[in-house]
């Protein structure tokens, strides 16, 4: 979906229409959930600080966020996906992959498919979705940000590692900021670079994750869409400009760091029991301690009392902290089932 949670505050508040909006957050303190387009071109961001985005953007209209109205609409979407395939990987309320190798409806190709399916949900709903549509996950997640908003996007077999040359290496999921700037300073900055190196050289670069980039620089990717997918922790953390050693800095750090990693929680619908902090010294020693909830983490509240409660055990801290994390650890395992036989992609 495009630019999700803001754009059903605009569909649903017209005076909103053509506004740069924030949701989330305030102008004091928060953090952005969502950020309409008009936003974006400010430099706004989700996950941004609500009172960096106001020095961004200082006719930013900031709303409070109704979650229980995006679930609603989430299930409209999902309720649309059904007609097409029964093999639908929900990521977050916005967003999904589908496996429509089985064609219900008798369509004939997955480009016509997505097509049959954003306009069903513009009909439906008053919103644009934006779809890649390829023949692997990692390709199809990568098109489907590439003619947003309200574009589609289609990467044959045969064309995908050439599409995947002509990106940025920072466009590749799970390269962080960090990861980045590490191949920057290699000279890798495009898909075609990375391909460029062994997997040896690769190895010792990267460690673990270099069988992950080796396929994905040739545009490989043989997970299969699962369906009930749940993740098993989704969390937040950040590394501050200034290193934090008393009370009222530190806590008002982890009130930051709760408020960014609860908007990944709302937006996923995870719901756990584990809340895990973690904290980094200025010497770079990082430690863990977590705390159980036996009746759930049902809110927000609940998710930064828990916090609050293991920081306060490590308080006074042993010297001055440069880094903060909040974890919640979601119930359930991931299940799924195989893909279905191919269906042609044009």
């Amino acid at each position: 979906m495009d630019a999700f949670y803001a754009s059903v505050e605009q569909r649903d508040f017209p005076e909103l229409r053509g506004k740069p909006v924030a949701v989330g957050g305030s102008r004091a303190r928060g953090v952005v959930a969502a950020a309409s387009y008009e936003a974006r071109t400010f430099g706004v961001r989700s996950a941004m600080p609500s009172v960096t985005a106001a020095k961004r953007c200082p006719d930013l209209v900031f709303v409070s966020p109704r979650f229980d109205v995006y679930s609603a609409v989430s299930r409209q979407i999902r309720a649309i996906f059904a007609e097409f395939t029964p093999l639908i990987e929900p990521l977050s309320l916005d967003e999904a992959y589908l496996d429509v190798s089985a064609d219900l409806a008798g369509i004939g190709s997955a480009r016509d498919t997505a097509a049959a399916i954003r306009a069903r949900i513009a009909a439906e709903t008053g919103l644009t979705a934006s779809a890649g549509v390829s023949y692997n996950k990692f390709i199809a997640k990568l098109a489907s940000d590439q003619n947003k908003p309200d574009g589609l996007c289609v990467i044959p077999p045969g064309h995908g590692a050439a599409f995947v040359g002509s990106l940025p290496v920072r466009r590749f999921h799970g390269v962080g900021p960090v990861t980045a700037a590490k191949m920057e300073r290699m000279g890798i900055l495009t898909g075609a670079d990375l391909a460029g190196l062994t997997v040896d050289e690769m190895r010792r670069a990267f460690g673990s994750f270099a069988e992950y980039l080796y396929a994905a620089a040739r545009g490989e990717d043989h997970r299969p869409v699962r369906v009930n997918r749940e993740s098993k922790s989704i969390g937040a953390e950040r590394t501050f400009e200034h290193d934090l050693s008393d009370w009222d800095s530190l806590q008002e750090g982890l009130e930051r760091v709760a408020d960014a990693a609860w908007v990944r929680i709302e937006r996923h619908q995870a719901r756990g029991r584990r809340v895990t902090l973690k904290l980094r010294y200025n010497d770079f020693r990082t430690i863990t301690r977590a705390r159980t909830v036996p009746a759930g983490v049902a809110d927000r509240a609940a998710f930064g009392a828990a916090g609050d409660l293991l920081l306060r055990a490590l308080y006074p801290v042993e010297m001055p902290v440069r880094l903060l994390g909040l974890t919640l650890s979601a119930l359930g395992e991931e299940r799924g089932e195989d893909a279905q036989p191919g269906l042609p992609l044009g």
